[in-house]
């Protein structure tokens, strides 16, 4: 099964029902999706919403980390738009402001992943490496059941950047394409079936 296939399948079970490469959209903070408006929210939660995304916690480059651990969890695929597209690194900034226990754990994992970095590929952070670099250290961080111990603390935070981006992806229009959602719709209406008619003695349609 192909990587986005098995996304989905874990997705759906969760739920239960203009892409541009990473290298040109991490040089800056990703900006608020469009799912992050004040619809549907009362009067003081869009008061909150708009306090919330004017506050910073990421750095700009602790985003941009971020955006590229979104890219490799969930790329742009065949056509397919992938989490940047998404908006997923802004839905991620967000989060960390609304749920602030998500706070330590990612800023944690960040620097881990930096040290990890640095440690294996001359002092270069995460961002600075080649993709079968960032792809090396992913590997080993990925996979809970095969990861080693001294690696935990990376799985810990994988995990939840996992988790984090799927949550982004799946929960905006492009994710719900992406699953074939669409939720309810009117259905067209012809009439009584022509051979209920004829059951019930009742002139059909074709005369």
């Amino acid at each position: 099964m192909k990587r986005r296939d098995l996304l989905k399948t874990l997705t759906a079970s969760t739920f239960g029902a203009a892409v541009m490469p990473v290298e040109s959209v991490v040089g800056a903070p990703p900006t608020t999706p469009a799912a992050a408006t004040a619809y549907g929210r009362t009067p003081a939660e869009a008061t909150r919403d708009a306090r919330l995304r004017a506050e910073k916690f990421l750095t700009p480059q602790e985003l941009k980390t971020i955006t590229v651990l979104c890219d490799l969890i969930l790329p742009a695929e065949k056509g397919k738009p992938g989490a940047i597209a998404a908006g997923v690194p802004a839905f991620i900034d967000f989060i960390v402001k609304d749920m602030p226990q998500h706070q330590t754990p990612i800023r944690g994992g960040l620097m881990w992943l930096d040290a990890e970095s640095r440690k294996r590929f001359n002092g270069k952070k995460f961002v600075e490496l080649l993709p079968a670099q960032r792809i090396e250290i992913v590997d080993d961080i990925a996979y809970p059941e095969q990861a080693k111990k001294e690696h935990l603390q990376g799985v810990a935070f994988f995990n939840r950047m996992r988790d984090l981006t799927l949550t982004g992806f799946y929960t905006t229009r492009m994710g719900f394409d992406d699953l074939g959602y669409v939720g309810n719709t009117p259905n067209k209406w012809e009439g009584v079936p022509d051979e209920v008619l004829r059951q019930y003695g009742f002139a059909t349609k074709e005369g």
